[in-house]
């Protein structure tokens, strides 16, 4: 069971990552292209669908999955509780800043009047690009901590086996 968890928990985080990765590539480029027109061309198929969704429902499900693989892994060795306690606090990092840094910008982007605003807007996509990789970064380091956890944990798994 403790192993599904942390399967899930990889899942999770790496998809998470991949989406904002896309995000970054594709879809904050194409909001930035042609500003005003493409802005209003991207609020227009948010009404439709918003893709942040996505992030308001598997963001708490990875942060839920991340604490359950730590407190099912805690007795197995302080470098397990490091390691994904480290994933944790990156996973934890990236809702942060999305709430303190990126919440603004999309109100910018998505809500602010067009005509009143284009300069705003112009420089909230430019500053949403350039920090989204840092949140993509932080996901990819809390993934990668998850996973030197696992092999941790099959390192620890084997040694046991071996006595």
């Amino acid at each position: 069971m403790k192993k599904l968890i942390l399967f899930l928990s990889i899942i999770c985080a790496s998809g998470l990552t991949m989406v904002n990765i896309y995000n970054g590539v594709v879809d904050a480029q194409s909001w930035a292209s042609d500003i005003p027109a493409s802005i209003q061309t991207a609020r227009d198929y948010f009404q439709h669908v918003d893709p942040r969704r996505f992030y308001t429902v598997v963001g708490p499900v990875n942060e839920i999955l991340i604490l359950l693989t730590i407190i099912l892994f805690w007795k197995h060795g302080v470098s397990l509780r490091i390691y994904f306690a480290t994933s944790f606090v990156m996973y934890t990092a990236i809702v942060v800043l999305t709430v303190a840094y990126f919440f603004p910008r999309n109100s910018i982007l998505f809500t602010s009047s067009i005509p009143d605003h284009v300069d705003q807007i112009k420089a909230a996509a430019a500053q949403w690009n350039q920090m989204n990789w840092v949140r993509s970064l932080l996901g990819f380091v809390g993934v990668l901590f998850s996973f030197k956890g696992l092999d941790t944990y099959y390192q620890i798994t084997r040694k046991k086996k071996e006595t």
